[in-house]
């Protein structure tokens, strides 16, 4: 049998554990310079930039500070982070997953057909199968041993045959009727901060806690980090896997059905390549793709920071929509070229 090097994490008794080479805080220095600059830019490259271009954009678009804004810009990207969150789980197992778009809208129309039932029903049967979506790719995933990007490719198609089934070929739009208990809970705000924005202040709140302080989010990490060495540490790798994408199919699902009550009705096209955006906002905010490092914080910021440049080229005269993708897409190779060259100095040193 071929022996497989484990990277216990001092004091842990997990591989890749935050501490370790796998884990949460990644020594890149290991005592030499420059270490923890370039753990800081891994950590915190994205919020820097954020910052710059909100500093940018305040001294050159009018009215863009404004409550009403901001507050726009942080509604807009609620329904994306919930999504974002999920992922970042999965991405730091060392997966990907591909079915959150699809099964983002699937909920949506699930949420509107059901709300004729009450609000109960609204969150309960797109929670419900979107959770089970959710827990089929992770079984395909951890006990079938498929690849990630090929099961949730299917599951994919699946969820977007099934949301066409309900919606009559995508013909019958259902409406969310008036008056349901859920609405104001929704589209309501607080102290001039709509709810959807607080809703995902709590929910990063015990994601961060529980990636970063419970047991099951080491074997997270341990799992993205090395996943042998998980295994001979006695790390349950396919629950582990199991439970990251269950979460990440419940939070789209969340999502999906949280955004039909805020619009009023069930898009079927609404959220259809919602995924590539997660995936960019999770890599940008310094999760690596590779697996074994990642923090949800990042992923919340990499979600603000794409709204914000959509705000700003919205807010531009004579730009369409279509540049923010390019943005997007430019962020996200530079940010991949940094984690490889940050990783190959950890190599190194």
């Amino acid at each position: 049998m071929t022996a497989v090097k484990s990277t216990a994490a001092p004091g842990t008794g997990l591989p890749g554990g935050p501490g370790g080479s796998g884990g949460g805080r990644p020594v890149f220095g290991s005592g030499r310079g420059g270490g923890s600059a370039a753990e800081f830019v891994q950590r915190h490259g994205a919020l820097v930039v954020l910052v710059a271009v909100l500093a940018v954009a305040a001294l050159t678009i009018d009215g863009f500070f404004s409550l009403g804004n901001l507050n726009h810009i942080a509604v807009g990207a609620a329904f994306p982070a919930i999504i974002a969150l999920g992922m970042t789980f999965v991405i730091v197992t060392g997966g990907i997953d591909l079915s959150v778009g699809t099964v983002f809208a699937l909920a949506g129309v699930l949420a509107a057909w059901a709300s004729q039932y009450g609000s109960l029903a609204a969150l309960a049967l797109p929670l419900a199968v979107c959770a089970l979506i959710g827990a089929l790719n992770g079984v395909l995933i951890a006990k079938a041993r498929l690849a990630p990007f090929i099961v949730t490719l299917a599951t994919m198609l699946g969820a977007w045959g099934l949301m066409l089934a309900v919606s009559d070929e995508g013909t019958e739009t259902y409406v969310v009727p008036d008056g349901l208990a859920i609405t104001p809970m929704v589209q309501d705000r607080f102290l001039g901060i709509g709810y959807p924005v607080l809703l995902v202040v709590v929910l990063f709140a015990i994601g961060g806690v529980a990636l970063r302080r419970t047991g099951w989010g080491q074997n997270i990490y341990a799992v993205g980090g090395n996943e042998d060495a998980a295994a001979l540490m006695g790390v349950p790798v396919a629950r582990t896997k199991i439970t990251a994408y269950t979460l990440s199919g419940l939070l789209a699902g969340l999502a999906g059905a949280l955004n039909a009550v805020w619009l009023g009705s069930g898009v079927t096209i609404f959220g259809i390549g919602i995924e590539l955006d997660a995936i960019s906002a999770v890599v940008i905010g310094g999760t690596l793709l590779a697996g074994g490092y990642g923090f949800v914080s990042g992923s919340l910021v990499g979600v603000l920071l794409l709204n914000v440049i959509q705000n700003i080229i919205n807010g531009i005269g004579g730009l369409s929509s279509a540049y923010q993708q390019v943005v997007s897409g430019s962020f996200l190779i530079v940010v991949v070229l940094a984690q490889n060259y940050l990783s190959r100095r950890r190599e190194r040193v």
